[in-house]
């Protein structure tokens, strides 16, 4: 049975999941559908075709899905995707995608949103990601599985992060950024791979040597970027992480690819 706060405001259409309580002064709009076992806690509004999965907890004075915050929206009613088991904290915002976009914002399972982060229009974000407080993203980016945004950092709208990234607090990110990367400064720079994360998902040492070998000739050998990448091309056989950097690089179009500050930084 779903448990209903009386000075919540749910407008006629919308979805209420089984075992799924709605908070003092919540606002759930017509073409929304919350999952089973949520908890809005409060002061919660949640607008557009937003669905959210089940086991959320949400907190109060969280925003999903309003507008996309784009010049070219014209009102159009659009999609937020939500998954399950998401922790979203205190004013967290979430915005529906735009149409010249594609229509759907795509949050994945099990994510932790602190205070004040943001996820932009037509984002698609994996599961199990971390953003602390006030990371954000532009529209348009692409978050890959298991990526940890620290706290005040920005990802510029069209970039993308591989899995299992971690980016350093009060960071603007500018370009792609490989799986498996370790990026921090200003304006983000590649300082290495995320050793702490790899191990965590049980990479043994002989593969973390292989990896970290394979790191070392594409962004710090000798001569020019593009020729590096050509060279090591035939090492994606040795590991699946090196052949998912590779393709992950392989994949890029909108931003250039975030590189380490010194020498890993000559394109030609």
């Amino acid at each position: 049975m779903s448990m209903i706060d009386p000075t919540a405001r749910i407008e006629d259409g919308a979805v209420i999941g089984e075992g799924t309580s709605v908070g003092p002064y919540c606002m759930i709009g017509p073409h929304v559908v919350i999952g089973n076992n949520c908890k809005l806690i409060g002061h919660v509004h949640i607008t557009a075709q937003t669905t959210i999965g089940d086991d959320c907890t949400i907190y109060p004075f969280v925003s999903l899905g309003t507008p996309p915050q784009a010049l070219s929206y014209r009102g159009e009613l659009t999609r937020l995707e939500i998954g399950q088991g998401c922790t979203i904290r205190e004013q967290v915002t979430m915005n529906a995608g735009s149409v010249g976009g594609g229509g759907v914002t795509r949050v994945g399972d099990r994510g932790y949103f602190m205070n004040c982060s943001h996820v932009g229009h037509d984002c698609q974000v994996g599961n199990d990601v971390i953003f602390a407080t006030s990371a954000t993203l532009g529209g348009h980016c692409e978050i890959g599985d298991f990526v940890f945004i620290g706290g005040l950092s920005a990802v510029h709208q069209f970039t993308r992060i591989g899995p299992q990234v971690m980016v350093g607090g009060v960071c603007g990110v500018r370009g792609d950024v490989i799986p498996f990367g370790l990026v921090n400064g200003q304006y983000a720079s590649l300082e290495g791979l995320n050793i702490i994360g790899m191990k965590r998902r049980k990479f043994t040492r002989e593969r973390l040597a292989t990896v970290r070998a394979f790191y070392q000739k594409l962004f710090h050998g000798p001569g020019i970027f593009a020729e590096r990448l050509s060279e090591v091309q035939p090492l994606a056989a040795e590991d699946p992480a090196i052949a998912e950097i590779l393709a992950f690089i392989a994949g890029g179009q909108h931003r250039a690819l975030c590189l380490p500050a010194d020498g890993g930084n000559r394109l030609g």
